[in-house]
């Protein structure tokens, strides 16, 4: 794991320093700066704290590719609340999306984010790959993501591959932009860190999300939202307001 991990760094490093000479070259580069602050953090159907949150992007990409740093902090008890840390490398094409993430929530005051070993590590370790369907009358999209590595073992030690599907469909109506989700864990998965908790194939999210523009000036407008989000499984259902700055 410990040499896994060392040869992914190494190639996330060499990563960024192409795309920094790169970018000295091409125009096309592109760099995302962004903030949500959300009422709660609910994450696949999953509830993380009612605690208030801001949730700050940061990413640059080049072509297909793409370098995101993610991250989530609640805006109450910051000594000792919620706090995550996700690093994301993307390729896309032809409607594809291939990514690794690091996905890490061990919270304000854990101090082991650089424990990286299977049986000592608040690391999940993601692959995944999603297809945008090339319709503009049915503009549906897929996912699937699967745990390979890092916190995903079982009370017996062994590896369970959690994996997590997701399908979403953006349409409007009347002005207001709309995306209803259905998310669905497809075989058992006890993790505790990842909190799906199910004992087979299980749907743990169905949510409608609801975004307006609210214009304050000529030259800004922020983006309002409101999420329903409700977990069969745990019999549990959200309400979360939010709004993005970029």
């Amino acid at each position: 794991m410990k040499n896994l991990l060392k040869k992914a760094v190494i190639f996330a490093v060499a990563g960024i320093m192409a795309l920094s000479v790169e970018a000295q070259e091409e125009k096309g580069v592109q760099f995302t700066v962004s903030g949500d602050f959300v009422s709660s953090y609910v994450w696949r159907g999953i509830y993380q704290g009612a605690q208030a949150c801001v949730q700050p992007t940061l990413g640059v990409g080049l072509g297909g590719f793409s370098l995101t740093a993610w991250g989530s902090t609640s805006l109450a008890d910051v000594e000792a609340g919620h706090k995550e840390l996700d690093l994301t490398a993307a390729y896309s094409v032809g409607g594809f999306t291939f990514q690794i993430a690091d996905l890490w929530w061990g919270g304000q005051g854990n101090n082991r984010y650089f424990h990286y070993g299977n049986k000592d590590t608040d690391h999940h370790f993601e692959a995944g790959v999603s297809y945008a369907l090339p319709c503009e009358k049915f503009p549906l999209s897929m996912a699937w993501y699967t745990v390979f590595a890092g916190d995903d073992e079982n009370a017996d030690g062994k590896r369970q591959y959690s994996s997590y599907a997701e399908f979403n469909y953006p349409f409007s109506v009347k002005g207001i932009a709309l995306n209803a989700t259905l998310g669905l864990v497809p075989y058992k998965s006890m993790s505790a860190g990842l909190g799906y908790m199910t004992d087979g194939f299980a749907i743990t999210n169905i949510a409608l999300k609801a975004t307006k523009e609210i214009r304050l000036s000529s030259s800004f407008s922020l983006p309002l939202y409101a999420q329903v989000i409700c977990n069969p499984k745990m019999e549990d259902a959200h309400l979360v307001l939010g709004f993005t700055l970029r």
